[in-house]
C-alpha cells in the first residue's frame, strides 16, 4: 500500500497560519498513528508539497524556521517505530517550494532544509517533481502542481481611483489547461474538467502540454515529463477537490489538499491492476 498526501504546510507565519499548521501537524500525527497500528504497515508514504503556505521566492526569509519544521516532522515520523523501520518516505517538492526556479522538472528539496529531518529518518528519499515510482511491475507517475493562477477581476462593488477593489479567484491546473486549449473540449461524454485533463495528458503522453509562456520547461529534461512507457497510475497533486478517474486502463487521481481539506489517498498496487481508496482525516 502507498499512502499519498499533498499540500503539507510546515511553516508557522501569521496567527491564522499557525492554527492551520498546528491542525495540519495534528492531522498528520493522527494518520501516522492509525497506520502504525495496522497489521501490515504501508510500503511507502509520499509527501508532496507545497511544504510552505507562502511561496519560497525572493521575499521569503524564513528558511531557518522551515528547516526546523522539517526537523519536527522527522521527530514525528521517528516516534512511530514500525513505520520508521518498515516504510519508505518519499518527499516531492511543490512548484512554490524552495528551488532554483519554477521551470519543470523541479529538482529535489535543498539539502539545507532536509538535513534535520534526515537525522531522524536516514532512509528518507527526496525526489524531483515529477518522478516515477516503480513497484515490481507497476509504474506510478507523481506530479505535484499545487500552486494556482491568481486572476484579478474588478469587483462588482463600488470602484474608486483611490482604492481598487479586486476579487481574487484561484484557478487550478484544470483551469490553466482549459484556458490554453484552442478548441473547447466536448461535453457530450462528460463536462468534468478533471476527466478532460486526464484524457488530454494521456493522449498527449505529456504531463504539461502547455505553451512555454504558461509553463517554462528545461528542454534537456523534457523527457522527464513524458508519459512513456504508459504508467499504470498517475498522481496529479492539485489544490482542487479530491478526484479519481480511470481512463484507458490508467488510474489517475488527485489526492486533494491535506492542509485545507484533510484528504489523502491510499493506493493498493496488485498484479495488472491498482485500486485507489480516497481517505479523509477525522476532524480534530
Amino acid at each position: 500500500m502507498f499512502v499519498i498526501l499533498s499540500d503539507i504546510w510546515l511553516d508557522n507565519e501569521g496567527t491564522d497560519i499557525v492554527l492551520l499548521v498546528e491542525k495540519t501537524m495534528g492531522k498528520l500525527a493522527t494518520v501516522l498513528d492509525g497506520y502504525e497500528s495496522v497489521e501490515v504497515v504501508p510500503s511507502l508514504f509520499v509527501f508532496m508539497g507545497n511544504f510552505c503556505s507562502h511561496p519560497c521566492n525572493l521575499s521569503f526569509h524564513s528558511f531557518s524556521s522551515l528547516r526546523l519544521q522539517f526537523g519536527k516532522l522527522g521527530e514525528m515520523i521517528g516516534a512511530h517505530p514500525r513505520l520508521k523501520e518498515h516504510s519508505q518516505f518519499l518527499f516531492i517538492p511543490g512548484p512554490d517550494d524552495a528551488g532554483p526556479s519554477t521551470v519543470l522538472p523541479r529538482c529535489s528539496l535543498p539539502k539545507y532544509l532536509t538535513e534535520e529531518l534526515q537525522k531522524h529518518i536516514p532512509n528518507a528519499i527526496f525526489s524531483s517533481n515529477p518522478c516515477r515510482i516503480k513497484f515490481y511491475t507497476q509504474d506510478t507517475d507523481v506530479y505535484d502542481n499545487l500552486p494556482c493562477n491568481f486572476y484579478a477581476l474588478k469587483s462588482e462593488s463600488s470602484f474608486t481611483p483611490k482604492k481598487s477593489c479586486f476579487s481574487i479567484k484561484i484557478f487550478s491546473i484544470e483551469y490553466r489547461m482549459r484556458r490554453s486549449c484552442l478548441i473547447p473540449p466536448s461535453t457530450e461524454e462528460t463536462n468534468d474538467p478533471f476527466e478532460h485533463l486526464v484524457a488530454t495528458i494521456t493522449h498527449q503522453s505529456h504531463l504539461r502540454p502547455l505553451p512555454l509562456t504558461v509553463q517554462p520547461i528545461l528542454w534537456n529534461y523534457d523527457h522527464c515529463l513524458l508519459l512513456y512507457p504508459t504508467p499504470h497510475t498517475i498522481v496529479l497533486g492539485d489544490r482542487s477537490e479530491q478526484k479519481a478517474f480511470k481512463y484507458t486502463g490508467i488510474t489517475c487521481f488527485n489526492p486533494g489538499s491535506f492542509s485545507n481539506d484533510s484528504t489523502f489517498v491510499a493506493i493498493v498496487l496488485a498484479l495488472r491492476k491498482s485500486s485507489c481508496q480516497p481517505c479523509k482525516c477525522p476532524a480534530l
